[in-house]
């Protein structure tokens, strides 16, 4: 490295990986122990604060008017009852549809997944398998088991589903997800 030069966060992190698998060289643990050691976080500078007289809110303190967030319904996706994941695992309630999303990149398989939730759900289905796959080439966890969870909250998809949680061990364990989809509503 030449001198001068300074790591990034991230650059920090992966050598200090990559030192940790090697030995060090006879007189260079100190430029070791240098990288292992965090920075340390700069200091804020401070900020003046106004004085708030009795009965001031601390924005009117600041001269602006509280604005009310607008409400909003957000549905929480909860996870599956203990008894509900337990008669899936074994196999006593039916997984009624699966996809695969094997070998897809995640533009692909968000639309494919949100093709396949939207059938499912018009056909009424309620226990669907997602198998993202385990993802663990070269230490990472996987782009797709990240991500499937995180598009859940998605508005697109947070109608769709009811609950989710990993599947059994038989069903593809970590790199796969029961997913109970919502009840429909009553016809139109």
């Amino acid at each position: 490295m030449a001198k001068g030069k300074t790591l990034s966060g991230e650059d920090r992190i992966l050598w200090g990986k990559v030192a940790r698998t090697t030995r060090a060289l006879p007189g260079r643990m100190e430029e070791l122990a240098e990288f292992e050691e965090p920075k340390p976080e700069p200091v804020p500078e401070k900020v003046v604060m106004p004085v708030i007289r009795e009965g001031k809110s601390l924005l009117e303190a600041f001269g602006e008017t509280p604005v009310e967030a607008p409400k909003r319904s957000v549905k929480i996706h909860h996870p599956l009852e203990k008894p509900v994941k337990r008669k899936l695992a074994k196999g006593h309630l039916a997984i009624e549809a699966r996809i695969d999303l094997h070998g897809m990149i995640q533009s692909e398989a968000h639309g494919f997944l949100l093709h396949f939730l939207m059938r499912a759900h018009d056909r009424g289905l309620r226990h669907v398998l997602v198998i993202t796959g385990k993802g663990t080439s070269l230490g990472s966890d996987g782009a797709l088991k990240r991500a499937v969870p995180m598009w859940f909250a998605l508005a697109e998809f947070r109608m769709l589903i009811s609950s989710y949680e990993p599947a059994a061990r038989n069903h593809g364990g970590d790199g796969a997800l029961y997913v109970r989809l919502s009840r429909r509503g009553p016809a139109p």
